[in-house]
């Protein structure tokens, strides 16, 4: 006959703490979170918990790093309150994020690699020393000048103003960022998905110095792929052991 994992090889909260090098007060907070399954209690009051606790730690320590801790959490209350389908649910919408994500990354590069010599328009007449003014911009992009102010409002481009005349005028990287912004929307992406991109790009510099940026990118998004596998086996591995108290 199989032992109770809720009773059997019972574990003091400071058993279950020191194995993660986390506090005792970590643990119970986790167990008023739902993160934990409800612990026993002695004669005394006092906490107890079993491989079963241990199990449900280690699957929700090892599925923040891929999943987030506000995801993580959502995933173990699921698990506890026994709907292991909605638990499954969650797991697949954060693995649609991150693939959604790596599509916004590639997208980037895309959009970069059509971004090179010869991007900005040829000055002409309608130029201004230092930068280019709205319609030429417009022109070559292939957009009406109102769409360039409407990204300036959603502050994808900063335009100075011409003392002179008070007209727009963009400089070099205000057409860098207008062609990655049109890259960008003609890619379907919305303008408050573009806006931290274009940030990422004037906080790196410039296009070059944001070659380094996206080696770090993919490297974060593989990073999460791993942990989620990680995360998915210590899960099971959970799953696996409730059950078999079952």
């Amino acid at each position: 006959m199989r032992k109770n994992p809720q009773t059997a090889g019972r574990l003091r909260p400071i058993d279950l703490a020191r194995r993660h090098g986390l506090s005792t007060q970590a643990v119970r907070n986790y167990e008023a979170a739902g993160i934990l399954p409800a612990a026993g209690r002695t004669a005394h009051g006092y906490r107890t918990y079993a491989p079963l606790h241990a199990h449900a730690l280690a699957a929700f320590l090892a599925l923040v790093p891929g999943h987030g801790h506000g995801t993580a959490t959502s995933i173990m209350r699921a698990v506890n309150r026994d709907d292991p389908e909605e638990a499954f649910r969650i797991v697949d919408e954060s693995h649609a994020q991150l693939l959604e994500d790596r599509r916004t990354l590639r997208a980037v590069e895309r959009a970069l690699r059509d971004l090179g010599p010869g991007a900005a328009p040829a000055p002409d007449d309608a130029s201004s020393p230092g930068g280019v003014f709205v319609g030429p911009l417009a022109g070559k992009l292939g957009v009406r000048p109102a769409t360039l102010r409407k990204w300036e409002r959603a502050g994808l481009v900063t335009p100075r103003r011409d003392p002179r005349t008070g007209y727009r005028v963009y400089a070099d990287a205000d057409v860098r960022d207008a062609g990655l912004a049109h890259q960008l929307r003609r890619g379907g992406y919305r303008l408050e998905q573009i806006a931290p991109l274009i940030a990422q790009v004037r906080a790196a510099g410039g296009l070059e110095p944001l070659a380094a940026a996206l080696r770090d990118w993919h490297a974060r998004l593989a990073a999460r792929g791993r942990a989620m596998l990680a995360g998915a086996a210590e899960l099971d591995a959970y799953l696996r052991h409730a059950h078999d108290g079952h």
